[in-house]
C-alpha cells in the first residue's frame, strides 16, 4: 500500500492526557440529572452481628426524606449476586444485598434518599440499629481455629473449599527425594487497599413509562455490571443499561457490583426517579473489597547441580466475609503461576478459601502473579544463599531456554514465546554501577528478580474448564462512516491507561489512514460490544487490539474492492495514496487506478452507503465489520527487574536508590503508554513492598480509614534512576504480535525489594517473607539478629 500511515509503534500522546488536565472531564461526579436525590448507606459498626432491629422513624418522617430501605424492604425486591468464580465445595452463600448479618464493618445494611447529600448522611446517622454481637473471626488464623464460629450458616466450618493444580502428590515425593537441600518458608501478603484517584459511585434513573433503567456508573466492567444487576433487581437484559463516563482508576476494585451500588438501583426503581451515590474516601478504604491477603508456605527442592526439583505450595486465602463474584480466583492464579519462567521437576500448588469477618477480598492489580513472584523469587534467593551461589546464575541455569517455546508448566499453562535469559540478564546489566561511600551505618545492595505475566485473559473454552462463568472472547466493531470517518467501539473500558489511543492507532494502522480520522466509542452496553472481562487480567489491548486489526484489514479490503469497482479496474490493481493530514474528501486521500484515474476516500465510502459500485467480493453496504476474537490460548509477557535498596540500620528504613525494569511485552503498540504502565505499575508495587498493608483491630474494625494511616508512594518515594526498557517477542497467539502490559510492573517490585534489603542485610533475610518492609518491621528483625547501628554485631 503506498503511502501506508503506520501508527503502531508510534509514542502517540495519550488522547485523554488533555482533555482531563483542561478540566473537561466527566466522571460520575460531574454528570448531572434532572430532579436527582441522593443516596447514603447505612452500615454496620460490628464485624459480627445479627440485625435484630433496623428502625427508620426518625429519618422516614423528615420532610428532607424520599425513601428508607432496610434489609426487610431488599429482600422483597432485590436477590443476592451470583458468584462467577467458585471452589470445589464451596458452600452456597452469596452476597446479599438483603443482609440481615453482618459479616463485616462497614457491610450496608440499609439506604437512605434524600433531597441533598447532606441530609441523605444526617438521615442515615438517624437509623437506629440494633445488633445482636457474634464473635469476631478476622484473621485465617482464628478461622480455622479449633471451635471458631463459623461465618456462614449451617456451614462445617469456615473453609470454602479447596483445589489443587500441579503434579501428583508422588510426583512431588520422588523429587523431594532427590533433593540436596529443601528451602521452606511461610510467607504472609497482607491486605491492600486499591486508592483510586477516584472512588467507586452510581448515578442511576429509572424511567417507569419504558421501563429502563439507566445506570451510569465508576465501573471497569459496564457488560457484567448489566448481568449482576439484571440477576438482583429481576430486570431483562433490555431494560438495563449501564454506562461508564470516565473513569479515575480502578486496579480491579471496580471490577463487580457490589451490595451498595446494587441498593441505589433498587432505590431508583422504587422511586422511579433519578438516585446519585458517590462512595466517600473513608468508605473506600473500609467498605471496598480489599485485594491481596494470603498467607502461604511453600517450599523449593534443589537437586544436583543447583537444578530445581520441587515448587510446592499451600496458599490459604483470606476471602473474607464473602467469596467475591471473582472467588478465590487470584489466588488460584498465584497456584498457576508459581512455577514462573524456570524449569522444574514438579511444581504444585492447593488453594484452600477461608472465611473471615473482614470486608471480602477481589481483584488487584498483578492478580495472584505478585504474590507467586514474591513467594517464588524469596526461596530462590535464600537457596542460593543457603548454597553459597550466586542468585542471578542460580536463576539464569534453570530459566526455560528460546528454544524450548512453546512450554508448558506442571499447573497446565503453555508459554506461547519470549526469550527468559535475555531479559534477565539485561536487567542485571542496568543495575550494574559502582556503589556510592554509605556511612557505617547504612548497607547496601541489589537484587534481580524474573517472571511471566499472563497477558490476554482467554480463550471462553479455558476459562469454562476452570469453572468461570465469565466468556473470554472480545468484540469490536469498526465503522467508515458516510463521510469517511472511522468509528471503533469496544466493550473495553478506559481507566487511564490510555487504551482509546492505543485503539485507534490499530485502526488507522490497519486501513491506512491518518490517526485524526478515527473516534473511539467505549463504555456504554447499548453501543459497545459485549464484553464480560473489560478492561482487565492485561487483556483491553491484547483481545480487543487483535480483533480491531483482523477488522481493520477486512474493511480496508472491502474498501479497495469498492474503489476498484468505481474505478473500472481490479482491486489488485488500486492503490490507495493518503497524505499524512490530508482530508477523507482531499484529493490527497484517495484510491488510484493503474491509468492514473482517481477516487477520493470519502467518495468511495458516500457512494458505498448507497449501494452504488460493482461491490463483488463486498458483501454488505454498510461500511461497518464486526469481529469477535477468541484467542486459541493464553499468551504470555514477562520480565526481569533489579533493584538496589539501602537500609538503615538505626531507623530500619529501607530507601529504594536505583530500579531498572526489562519487559518484552510483544509489539508495542505506543511506546509512551507502554512506558507509563510500567512505571506507574512498579510505582504500585513499591508501596506494596515497603509502606502499604489495609490493617483491622482484633474485633476486625479497620484502622486504616484513611491515608493518613495508608501510606501510598509519593513522587519523592520513586526512585530519580528508573529505567524502562522493552525487547520484542512477538505473540503467536494474537493478530498484530501483541501482548498485555498493564499488570507487569506491578508483579516484581516486592520481590525485587525484599530480595535486595536480604542481599544488604543477609543475617535477616530467613525473616524478610511478610509484607511491608516497614522500618518497624525491619528495624525488628535487625534487633532481633543482634544488629546495631553502627552496622556492628552485639
Amino acid at each position: 500500500m503506498s503511502g501506508a500511515h503506520h501508527h503502531i509503534g508510534r509514542p502517540v500522546p495519550p488522547r485523554h492526557h488533555d482533555r482531563l488536565v483542561r478540566g473537561h472531564g466527566r466522571f460520575l461526579a460531574d454528570l448531572r440529572a434532572t430532579g436527582v436525590l441522593y443516596a447514603a448507606l447505612v452500615r454496620s459498626p460490628l464485624a459480627h452481628a445479627r440485625v435484630v432491629g433496623f428502625d427508620a422513624t426518625a429519618a422516614r418522617s423528615d420532610p428532607r426524606c424520599a425513601l428508607v430501605l432496610g434489609p426487610d424492604d431488599l429482600a422483597k425486591r432485590t436477590a443476592p449476586i451470583p458468584t462467577v468464580w467458585r471452589l470445589p465445595g464451596q458452600p452456597e452463600d452469596h452476597i446479599p444485598i438483603a443482609a440481615h448479618t453482618a459479616r463485616y464493618a462497614g457491610q450496608p445494611l440499609g439506604i437512605v434518599v434524600a433531597d441533598t447529600p447532606t441530609a441523605a448522611e444526617d438521615l442515615a446517622d438517624a437509623v437506629r440499629l440494633d445488633l445482636d454481637p457474634l464473635p469476631p473471626v478476622p484473621t485465617v488464623a482464628d478461622a480455622l481455629a479449633e471451635h471458631a464460629p463459623l461465618i456462614v450458616p449451617g456451614a462445617a466450618g469456615n473453609e470454602a473449599g479447596s483445589i489443587r493444580f500441579g503434579a501428583p502428590q508422588e510426583e512431588i515425593a520422588a523429587a523431594l527425594s532427590r533433593a540436596e537441600l529443601v528451602v521452606e518458608r511461610e510467607f504472609t501478603l497482607p491486605r491492600v487497599n486499591h486508592s483510586p484517584l477516584e472512588p467507586r459511585g452510581v448515578l442511576a434513573e429509572y424511567d417507569p413509562g419504558t421501563g429502563l433503567l439507566t445506570v451510569h456508573a465508576s465501573s471497569q466492567s459496564p457488560h457484567s455490571m448489566r448481568q449482576d444487576l439484571c440477576a438482583v433487581l429481576g430486570l431483562r437484559a433490555d431494560r438495563v443499561r449501564v454506562i461508564a463516563p470516565d473513569v479515575g482508576g480502578s486496579f480491579g476494585s471496580k471490577v463487580l457490583l457490589y451490595p451498595d451500588e446494587a441498593m441505589v438501583c433498587a432505590a431508583a426503581v422504587d422511586l422511579g426517579a433519578a438516585v446519585r451515590w458517590v462512595e466517600s474516601r473513608t468508605e473506600n478504604f473500609t467498605c471496598a473489597y480489599q485485594g491481596r491477603g494470603q498467607q502461604t508456605t511453600a517450599r523449593l527442592a534443589i537437586g544436583p547441580e543447583g537444578r530445581f526439583l520441587v515448587f510446592d505450595a499451600h496458599i490459604l486465602a483470606d476471602l473474607g466475609a464473602y467469596a467475591t463474584q471473582a472467588g478465590s480466583g487470584p489466588h488460584q492464579v498465584t497456584a498457576l503461576t508459581l512455577q514462573g519462567p524456570y524449569h522444574v521437576d514438579a511444581a504444585a500448588a492447593t488453594v484452600t478459601g477461608v472465611y473471615t469477618t473482614r470486608v471480602p477480598t477481589g481483584a488487584y492489580r498483578g492478580y495472584g502473579m505478585q504474590e507467586a513472584a514474591f513467594i517464588r523469587e524469596r526461596l530462590i534467593d535464600e537457596a542460593a544463599r543457603e548454597l553459597g551461589v550466586s542468585a542471578l546464575d542460580l536463576r539464569l541455569d534453570n530459566l526455560i531456554r528460546p528454544e524450548e517455546l512453546p512450554h508448558t508448566t506442571h499447573t497446565g499453562l503453555t508459554y506461547d514465546s519470549g526469550d527468559y535469559g535475555a531479559v534477565l540478564r539485561r536487567a542485571a546489566a542496568l543495575a550494574e554501577r559502582p556503589p556510592p561511600p554509605d556511612p557505617p551505618w547504612v548497607r547496601r545492595a541489589g537484587a534481580v528478580v524474573a517472571a511471566v505475566e499472563i497477558s490476554a485473559f482467554a480463550p471462553s473454552a479455558l476459562l469454562e474448564a476452570f469453572g468461570i462463568a465469565w466468556s473470554g472472547w472480545e468484540g469490536v466493531r469498526l465503522r467508515i462512516n458516510h463521510d469517511g470517518t472511522v468509528t471503533v467501539y469496544s466493550g473495553v473500558i478506559a481507566v487511564g491507561q490510555g487504551i482509546e489511543t492505543s485503539l485507534a492507532q490499530i485502526a488507522a494502522e490497519g486501513l491506512g489512514v491518518p490517526l485524526d480520522w478515527v473516534r473511539v466509542e467505549l463504555g456504554d452496553t447499548d453501543t459497545a460490544p459485549h464484553s464480560d472481562l473489560s478492561a482487565q487480567a492485561s487483556r483491553a489491548l491484547t483481545l480487543a487490539g487483535g480483533a480491531l486489526l483482523i477488522a481493520a484489514r477486512r474493511l480496508a479490503d472491502r474498501m479497495r474492492t469498492l474503489a476498484a469497482g468505481f474505478l473500472g479496474t481490479d482491486p489488485d490493481r488500486v492503490t490507495q495514496r493518503i497524505a499524512p493530514h490530508a482530508d477523507p474528501s482531499s484529493p490527497d486521500a484517495a484510491f488510484h487506478g493503474a491509468d492514473g484515474a482517481r477516487i477520493t476516500w470519502r467518495e468511495v465510502a458516500h457512494r458505498g452507503y448507497r449501494g452504488w459500485g460493482n461491490r463483488k467480493s463486498a458483501d454488505r453496504i454498510v461500511l461497518e465489520e464486526a469481529v469477535d476474537f477468541d484467542p486459541p490460548q493464553l499468551t504470555f509477557a514477562h520480565g526481569a527487574h533489579a533493584a538496589e535498596v539501602t537500609v538503615d540500620l538505626g531507623t530500619g528504613r529501607v530507601t529504594v536508590t536505583g530500579y531498572w525494569a526489562v519487559h518484552d511485552s510483544g509489539v508495542l503498540v505506543n511506546p509512551l503508554i507502554a512506558h507509563g504502565q510500567i512505571a506507574g505499575g512498579i510505582a504500585q508495587g513499591l508501596g506494596q513492598a515497603l509502606t502499604e498493608e489495609a490493617r483491622a483491630d482484633a474485633e476486625g474494625v479497620p484502622v486504616t480509614r484513611s491515608f493518613r494511616e495508608y501510606a501510598i508512594p509519593a513522587a519523592q518515594d520513586i526512585p530519580e534512576d528508573l529505567v524502562i526498557e522493552h525487547t520484542c517477542t512477538p505473540s503467536t497467539a494474537i493478530p498484530g504480535g501483541f501482548k498485555g502490559l498493564g499488570e507487569g510492573g506491578t508483579i516484581l517490585p516486592p520481590a525485587a525489594v525484599t530480595c535486595a534489603v536480604a542481599a544488604a542485610v543477609p543475617e535477616i533475610a530467613h525473616a524478610l517473607t511478610s509484607l511491608p518492609l516497614t522500618p518497624s518491621r525491619v528495624r525488628a528483625a535487625l534487633r532481633a539478629a543482634g544488629i546495631t547501628a553502627e552496622g556492628g554485631i552485639r
